[in-house]
Order: structure tokens, then C-alpha cells, then sequence
């Protein structure tokens, strides 16, 4: 799911209730916040899943009437230009040893050095939770020599896939949080070259793709360090659909009209004719001694990006609307913070619930907007809010996004099982004697929330310590084309 990695278990509704939550009252909601990264972006993260718009692709014959819907199919992505990829499935594990030298004169610190209090809590909680790693005095005075020596330290590869896995179980906005024990690492700290990191971006769809049987899945780069800052991603998420102006009006995805303005200048050149889901280029700036130059765009490959084409199960004219939408989502700008040490460049993915497509990306009236259409298409009454047409619009999109992805055999969870199993993750979570931080307002689903057992409950506020996903000022205003 966008806004956080997903469980592994397509269509599962789980039948075990969660017990309800001691207090009674209901949490008074806060203002929803767009999604961060993409739609794991705001209107956010994303906006965590957001909405896309551009020139309405040639429409399809009406079908006779009582013909039934299409069958969705994976759409292929419009040819563009090629990149080098990582193997598929490759499962490189880099050792300590093998990682960018760490010494450096003292004056050549360019970003701060890590404490060594914040490592040492890491390194005891990887091995109070990892008991079969043995005691954790050794490494705690190793770790605390090599920061004295060098102003920062390497994690081990088991101490970087633990701690991307809690980055995911410390996440507040996700609700698919149950299988975080699942996440799959790709370990590419010795990464920092732009075409490089490029390369591996496409490596991870590929990988984390599956064809459709999508599998949670980080790859992270080269840290920040004293040695030099690390490669970012100015993406978003690593799939994205360009935003273009034209005549006041913007063809593809009004969130990323900016974006798309930043990877022209840049020299990218948008497929002829421009279209309502073109794939963004990756934009990548470099690290180490690549960090000084200027960010480079690369083409992200069409066999590397699975699109869903959207048909309804009982209107036969929605297919006639012409929309699609990616089938993983990867939050590329976030920075993974683990034991003091900064990852800015580390993409992740779950895959996406239901109602992020349609009641986000496809509904929101900054992204797709595409409510009043359906509705027309309905033969709804538009004159007033009070004829509910907006809320049977989204039921509507949401059951053609469920209805398209299940056909193509691609991963989805929806809303009602994905909350049952988040209440099932909380209950762990407190059994364990663990604080399970949760943003209500990012937990309780878009639509039917009330429906929903996640909405009946409080939970324990969000925190800001420990390995977690961040979003900081200068990654959200490069994911939306502003210069930094």
C-alpha cells in the first residue's frame, strides 16, 4: 500500500474480529493530510496514491448492451528509452568491507557524525529482539570505537534488514503493518553513482513486481556520512504520471505538473502525443563523489512498469473512460534513519489498497478528479451534495479498481480485511509490551470509515525516535519539481 508495505496475501479477508478497544469514544478525526510520497506521496507521501489526468486516449467502441465488462489486463507502458538493470532476483549482500571507506579527515565532515548513544539503543535492541546474534557488549563497544575513529559506523547487513523492518513497524500512517516481518531487503550501499542508482530502481520493480504477486521490498543506497552525502531519489515514488499544462488546464497528474516542468528541463523529452499516463522519468542526483554534480533523468523501461486497465464487473461504458493505474507502489523520498545513521535514498514498497487509487488518486479534485464523470456516466443527480452522488461515485470507482486488479491477478488489499488485519498487527503489537505509534487520520480508510473496526478505537500517538521512514522539507519540494 502507499502508505506503508503491504501484507503478501491477495484478497485474504480475515474473519477474526479484533476485540474493541476499552474506550468507547470515538477519536475525533484530524484534518486529513495529503498523502506523502506519491500516494505513498502526499497529498503526502505520494499523495500517498493520487490521481493523474492528460488527453483521453482514443475511446473504445461501446459494446453491445448486456455485453459483459472486459477483462482488465496488465497495459504496457508507452516504449521509451532503456536502462540497465540489476538482474532479476539478484540478492547481492554487500559486507561491511566492501561498503565506501569511512576515514576521513576530521575537517572534511560534511553532515553530522552519528551519536553514539542513538547507535548503541539500536544495536541493544537488535539484539535483545535477535537473541541468536549473542550478547551485545561486543558490538556496542565496537560500534562505539568505530564512531570515536570515523564519526559514524556500518551496519551489519542483519542490522540493516532489522532495522528497515521496525522503520516499517515504527510507521504511523501505514495500515498494513501485520507482515512487516516479511519485508524483503536489497542491500546497495556500495551505490552512489546516478545511473547506477537509476539502474537498481528498475532492478527493485522488477523484482518487487512479480508479474503481479507484488512482494514488499526496500533497497537502500549509500548513507549520509562524513565521507559525503548519499544518493537521492527526487521521485515521489519511482512510478509516476506526468502533469502537463496546457491551456489552463492540465493533461495527466495536476500533482506532478511541477515534477514533469523539472525532468524537461532536465532534457527529458515526453512520448508524442503527450497522454494522460505517461511515466515519469526517475530523477536522481548522485552521492559520494558523484554528489556535486547535477541531477540526471533516466527512462524508466515499459516492460519494468505493470498497469492495471480499469473495467467495471456491471457497467459495460466504464472501460470507455480509459483510465489505468500502476500496480506498485514505491516511495522513493523518504530517508530511512536507523541508529543515527541516514539513508536518503532508500525505495520501498507494500502494494496498494483499493480506495488509495480510487478515492485518492483517481478522486481527489487535485489529481484525477474524475467523481463527476463517473457520476454523469452513472446517470446520477450532480445538482446537490445531498443526492450522495460523490459518495456512490467512489463506491462505484472502488469497485471497478477491486474488480480490475483481481482479474489481472494483481495484488490488492481493500479496505475492510486490511483493517482487521491492522487491529490484528495492534493486538501483537501490545502483547509484545510494545508502543504501536498511529495517525488515525492516515489509518481509517477514505471511504466507509466508520464501517471499518480500525475507526471504533484510539491508539498510542505517533513517536518520533527509533528506526523510521522521513520526510523532510527538501525531499518533499524535490518530489515536486522545486529546485533545492
Amino acid at each position: 500500500m502507499t502508505r506503508g508495505a503491504a501484507i503478501d496475501v491477495v484478497g485474504s479477508g480475515d474473519p477474526v474480529v479484533p476485540t474493541p478497544h476499552p474506550r468507547d469514544r470515538r477519536p475525533q478525526p484530524r484534518p486529513r493530510v495529503p498523502e506523502v510520497v506519491g500516494a505513498a506521496g502526499p497529498p503526502a507521501p505520494v499523495v500517498p496514491p493520487g490521481p493523474l489526468h492528460g488527453p483521453d486516449p482514443a475511446p473504445a467502441a461501446t459494446p453491445p448492451a448486456g455485453t459483459p465488462a472486459p477483462r482488465s489486463a496488465p497495459v504496457p507502458v508507452p516504449e521509451q528509452g532503456a536502462l540497465a538493470t540489476a538482474s532479476p532476483e539478484s540478492t547481492i549482500e554487500v559486507e561491511p568491507g566492501a561498503l565506501p571507506a569511512t576515514d576521513v579527515p576530521a575537517t572534511d565532515v560534511p553532515v553530522p557524525g552519528v551519536d553514539p548513544e542513538v547507535a548503541e539503543e539500536f544495536v541493544r535492541l537488535f539484539h535483545t529482539e535477535n537473541p541468536t546474534a549473542g550478547p551485545a557488549e561486543p558490538r556496542v563497544a565496537a560500534v562505539r570505537e568505530e564512531i570515536a575513529r570515523t564519526g559514524t559506523y556500518v551496519h551489519t547487513h542483519a542490522e540493516l534488514e532489522f532495522g528497515a523492518r521496525i522503520a516499517w513497524r515504527n510507521s504511523a500512517r501505514c495500515i498494513g503493518r501485520l507482515y512487516w516481518r516479511s519485508l524483503h531487503l536489497r542491500d546497495r550501499r556500495h551505490v552512489t553513482a546516478p545511473e547506477q542508482v537509476a539502474a537498481e530502481c528498475v532492478g527493485h520493480l522488477r523484482e518487487a513486481t512479480r508479474r503481479g504477486r507484488i512482494r514488499s521490498t526496500i533497497t537502500i543506497f549509500a548513507p549520509d556520512g562524513p565521507a559525503g552525502p548519499g544518493p537521492r531519489v527526487w521521485n515521489e515514488q519511482l512510478i509516476r504520471y506526468a502533469g502537463y499544462r496546457a491551456g489552463g488546464r492540465v493533461l495527466g497528474d495536476p500533482r506532478y505538473v511541477g515534477f514533469t516542468d523539472t525532468a524537461r528541463s532536465l532534457g527529458w523529452l515526453p512520448p508524442s502525443p503527450m497522454g494522460r499516463f505517461d511515466v515519469l522519468p526517475l530523477v536522481v542526483s548522485g552521492g559520494g563523489e558523484h554528489a556535486a554534480a547535477d541531477p540526471q533523468f533516466f527512462e524508466v523501461p515499459r516492460d519494468a512498469v505493470l498497469e492495471v486497465a480499469l473495467a467495471h464487473a456491471e457497467h459495460p461504458w466504464f472501460a470507455e473512460l480509459g483510465l489505468r493505474w500502476h500496480a506498485l507502489p514505491v516511495i522513493s523520498n523518504m530517508r530511512l534513519d536507523i541508529g543515527g545513521v541516514s539513508y536518503p535514498a532508500a525505495p520501498f514498497n507494500g502494494w496498494y489498497m483499493a480506495t488509495e487509487i480510487s478515492a485518492r488518486n483517481l478522486a481527489d479534485s487535485d489529481r484525477y478528479d474524475m467523481l463527476a464523470e463517473v457520476a454523469e456516466a452513472m446517470g446520477l443527480d450532480t445538482s446537490s451534495d445531498r443526492t450522495l452522488w460523490r459518495d456512490r461515485a467512489a463506491i462505484e470507482l472502488t469497485a471497478a479498481v477491486q474488480h480490475s486488479f483481481d482479474e489481472a491477478g494483481v495484488s490488492l488489499a481493500d479496505h475492510h480485511g486490511e483493517s482487521r488485519r491492522f487491529l490484528r498487527f495492534v493486538e501483537k503489537e501490545e502483547a509484545a509490551g510494545r508502543h504501536c505509534p498511529v495517525d488515525w487520520s492516515w489509518i481509517v480508510p477514505p471511504i466507509s470509515g466508520g464501517l471499518t473496526p480500525v475507526f471504533h478505537r484510539y491508539y498510542d500517538e505517533p513517536t518520533d525516535t527509533g528506526p523510521m521512514f522521513r520526510l523532510d522539507d527538501q525531499a518533499a519540494a524535490r518530489g515536486q519539481g522545486c529546485p533545492v
